[in-house]
């Protein structure tokens, strides 16, 4: 046998060997997710294989309500939500519940715009005409009753001056078509749908009127009990999260990797079609993960003024960068969105 022949024989025997054994194995991470378009990059890092990459299998399941998102993260039955900052975050945090935010997932711009029912064409023309008038919010305890508070303040008007209504999105355009509601305040796409079937125009857009901006409205927590336990694991799922963020926002600006991420987008139900996908606005995100805090803090001022929470958490309280500060040095400086672009935002 040539010398060449044992080489062949040993290479072969090594990679043999190499291949039975087993793969490493996945560390699972529990993600609870509000299934709307904030999720994409969530399942850009998953489809992608970025998660895989950082050696974690995620287990995504669907949160309908903030409560119920906050109280399982609370108690360690998922590790990481996904969702808007709720009335609940902040009294989760009066309690002592062990969570923290972490990364931003939607801000300026949100799309968000205060609709009025076509009914009022020529009648209600200014923000200030709606005293009086009743007015639709998913939630009185939300973000959007928030978004309304600030923009009627604008105008010299308060809440009491209205009448708010708690009422789903998909409600709102036959309430507006029907008179129940005067006027709502509507996220993208039902916004586009309403323009569309003219049940109703727009008086404001949200992102104009509210300060501090930009305004976050979503964001990522982690129970920090688990992060505490399992930090090296914490900095690898933000690191597939903020490399698949710096994707998203490549494509927000119409980058050439769009078409992927509206694919990825179809493939995961939050849309109905590409088109619809392309055609409708996309919410803004920051591109390093960075929650903007004096949008935080007003929000929980808001609130606390509203008597809906009852104290007010210091900053490091309500969030940690921690873990985008460890992704962002180890994926280096952001790459350059497209020149062309004029949007605000993913930046």
């Amino acid at each position: 046998m040539t010398g060449r022949s044992v080489y062949t024989m040993i290479l072969g025997g090594v990679l043999s060997a190499v291949s039975a054994l087993p793969a490493a194995a996945l560390t699972k991470v529990k993600i609870g997710t509000v299934q709307s378009f904030g999720a994409i990059v969530t399942y850009i890092a998953n489809d992608k294989g970025y998660f895989k990459d950082a050696g974690i299998e995620v287990d995504i399941s669907f949160e309908n309500s903030a409560s119920n998102s906050i109280s399982l993260l609370a108690t360690e039955q998922i590790q990481v939500v996904e969702g808007g900052v709720s009335v609940g975050f902040f009294n989760a945090l009066e309690k002592g519940m062990p969570m923290i935010m972490t990364t931003d997932r939607v801000s300026s711009p949100i799309g968000h715009q205060l609709m009025v029912g076509m009914q009022h064409k020529g009648k209600i023309n200014k923000v200030s005409d709606l005293r009086g008038k009743s007015i639709g919010s998913n939630s009185i305890a939300s973000v959007t009753t928030y978004e309304l508070g600030k923009v009627l303040q604008k105008s010299g008007l308060d809440l009491k001056d209205v009448d708010v209504k708690a009422l789903g999105f998909p409600q709102m355009g036959p309430a507006l078509k029907n008179g129940a509601l005067d006027a709502a305040v509507l996220i993208p796409p039902f916004t586009v749908g309403i323009e569309k079937d003219k049940l109703g125009y727009t008086i404001a857009e949200v992102d104009d009127l509210v300060d501090p901006a930009p305004m976050t409205i979503a964001a990522s927590f982690v129970n920090t009990d688990w992060a505490a336990k399992n930090k090296d694991i914490v900095r690898a799922f933000f690191v597939a999260y903020l490399r698949a963020t710096r994707e998203y926002c490549l494509a927000y600006h119409g980058g050439p990797n769009r078409k992927e991420v509206e694919e990825i987008a179809l493939k995961n139900g939050l849309g109905a079609d590409l088109e619809s996908i392309d055609k409708n606005p996309c919410t803004g995100r920051n591109m390093n993960g960075a929650v903007n805090m004096p949008s935080i803090i007003d929000q929980q001022a808001w609130y606390k003024h509203l008597d809906m929470v009852k104290g007010a958490q210091p900053a490091e309280r309500i969030y940690t960068s921690e873990y985008i500060d460890y992704a962002n040095a180890k994926l280096g400086p952001p790459p350059a969105v497209n020149p062309a672009s004029k949007l605000a935002g993913c930046r």
